[in-house]
């Protein structure tokens, strides 16, 4: 399964989506507890704003909602080492997608250093690999080597050699990688956390099932396509870079069968709603099965599967924020995020969050 961009009629520009962020709001390190963040509350109905704090969001879910999360696991993406027989000659790599057996779609800085044949080394030689093609945006397909006598597959060397990919907006080291992970957090292959979901705590979630709230899993390897910048003037022109996908049968059931009760379906972060939208039926109806994405959602476009977002503050003119005022109204999310400038929330990865319903 393929699902190609959303292109919808718009003279809306990339510009539209600017907003003035003072430096000391990118929060630089997680709360200590995850669900004692601040959260807005967006009532599109009503064209309130409450300010809460995320525990609170159990108040605003009811019983037969489905709150849809998704559970791709970020993995230590970030690579450094050398060009083979060249120690002088550095390399940091990251690892955006898997493509088939060892074969991994990365971003190689310098990229100058990065030709096709080129063999690079890492940890020392535990890892190495070699440059096989250049795809889109330059990125490398790299074939991975190693010893598989004594690691089961890359993850293990990963978790060995490699290094948690956090944004470049966070500049202060992380003490606990784990906090850079959902707690529900299963399927290893993404490149950076769907952050939404950092607020919840095991507990929270107990809660929240006590309630009557289903839970879905979903899943979508978070890569490139989530946060390549729109570089074209008109939003329209931007084309998002594929990331992969999948809803399991039982999964799309709760999901399904929630709608038909008249349940709320509740996502959990920008991924499980393009997840969502990029697998269902013009009625909603979410079908099971697995593929690669590239929708970009922008104002215009209709939703189909989603009624309710709980999403992070995200960067000025992204593709992340033009999906939230998708789902909203552009003008309300900007005046929103212009409120939560003033009230001074954390923005980012690690900030705060908004639930819109």
């Amino acid at each position: 399964m393929i699902i190609r961009n959303e292109r919808l009629e718009t003279d809306l520009l990339t510009s539209d989506f600017y907003y003035e962020l003072p430096e000391e709001l990118i929060a630089q390190h997680p709360m200590e507890k995850r669900d004692e963040s601040r959260l807005m509350v967006l009532d599109r109905r009503k064209k309130t704003i409450e300010h809460r704090i995320f525990h609170d969001v159990i108040d605003y879910l009811r019983s037969g909602d489905v709150l849809v999360i998704n559970d791709s696991k970020v993995i230590p993406a970030r690579l450094y080492g050398h060009v083979k027989d060249r120690e002088d000659a550095s390399i940091e790599l990251l690892l955006l997608k898997h493509r088939e057996l060892d074969t991994w779609e990365t971003l190689v800085k310098p990229g100058k250093r990065a030709r096709i044949g080129s063999r690079l080394v890492f940890g020392g030689g535990i890892l190495t690999g070699e440059i096989v093609d250049i795809v889109e945006e330059g990125n490398r397909i790299i074939k991975f080597e190693y010893d598989k006598t004594s690691d089961d597959n890359i993850y293990s060397i990963l978790h060995k050699i490699g290094l948690m990919p956090l944004p470049p907006y966070i500049t202060e080291q992380l003490k606990d990688n784990s906090r850079y992970q959902t707690v529900y957090a299963k399927e290893e292959g993404s490149a950076a956390a769907p952050t939404a979901g950092l607020h919840f705590t095991e507990e929270l979630l107990e809660r929240i099932e006590a309630k009557g709230v289903r839970i879905a899993r979903v899943m979508l390897h978070v890569g490139l396509g989530t946060f390549r910048p729109v570089k074209a003037d008109k939003i329209s022109e931007h084309i998002m870079h594929s990331e992969f996908f999948s809803v399991s049968v039982e999964n799309a059931n709760i999901i399904n069968s929630a709608r038909a009760s008249g349940g709320r379906v509740i996502c959990v972060g920008t991924t499980s709603c393009r997840t969502l939208e990029s697998s269902s039926d013009e009625d909603g109806t979410v079908r099971a099965g697995s593929g690669n994405t590239g929708i970009f959602i922008y104002p215009g476009y209709k939703f189909k599967a989603v009624d309710a977002l709980i999403t992070n503050f995200h960067l000025p003119e992204s593709t992340l924020l033009m999906l939230v005022s998708a789902f909203y109204d552009k003008d309300a999310v900007m005046e929103a995020y212009k409120t939560a400038v003033e009230e001074k929330y954390r923005f980012f990865s690690f900030g705060d969050a908004m639930f819109i319903e």
